[in-house]
C-alpha cells in the first residue's frame, strides 16, 4: 500500500533522526522531496544531501547540521502545514511569516518549490507545505 503523504513522512523522519542526534537520515525519492532539501541546504538548516539511484525508487540521503561541540540543533521545529485531508493554500499577499521572519515556509507555487521569501519577491502564492524554524 502506498504512503499518503510523503512529505510528512521525510519531516518526520528528519525531525526524529535530529532528536536522536544522528549523523544522516535516509528518506525515499522524489524530484519533489529532493527540492524541499534543497532548499533546507540552502537556508543553512541541513549540511547537505544527495540522491541515491539503486535502480528502484533511489533513496534521498540528508546529512543533519548541528552546532558546536554539545551538538545542538539547527532545525528546533518542523511543522506541516498542509496535508492530504486539508490543504492549505495561500494567495501572494498573505503568506504568513514564520517566528517574525525567524523561521520559513516552504510554498509549492507555479514557479516551483519555494520559500516564503522568494514566493513575496516573485509575486506568486500556492500551497503552504511546511514551516521550519
Amino acid at each position: 500500500m502506498g504512503m499518503t503523504d510523503p512529505l510528512a513522512d521525510m519531516l518526520t523522519r528528519l525531525r526524529n533522526a535530529n532528536k536522536a542526534k544522528h549523523e544522516k537520515v535516509d528518506v525515499p525519492t522524489s524530484n519533489f522531496k529532493a527540492h524541499v532539501a534543497r532548499i533546507l541546504k540552502d537556508e543553512g538548516y541541513i549540511k547537505n544531501y544527495k540522491v541515491i539511484k539503486d535502480g528502484k525508487q533511489g533513496t534521498l540521503r540528508i546529512y543533519l547540521k548541528y552546532e558546536g561541540e554539545t551538538k545542538r540543533q539547527i532545525i528546533s521545529g518542523l511543522k506541516i502545514v498542509s496535508r492530504p485531508g486539508l490543504r492549505r493554500y495561500v494567495p501572494k499577499n498573505e503568506i504568513p511569516p514564520v517566528l517574525r521572519g525567524l523561521g520559513l515556509s516552504i510554498l509549492s507555487t507555479s514557479k516551483g518549490v519555494l520559500t516564503d521569501k522568494e514566493a513575496r519577491k516573485m509575486n506568486v502564492g500556492g500551497e503552504l507545505l511546511c514551516s521550519v524554524w
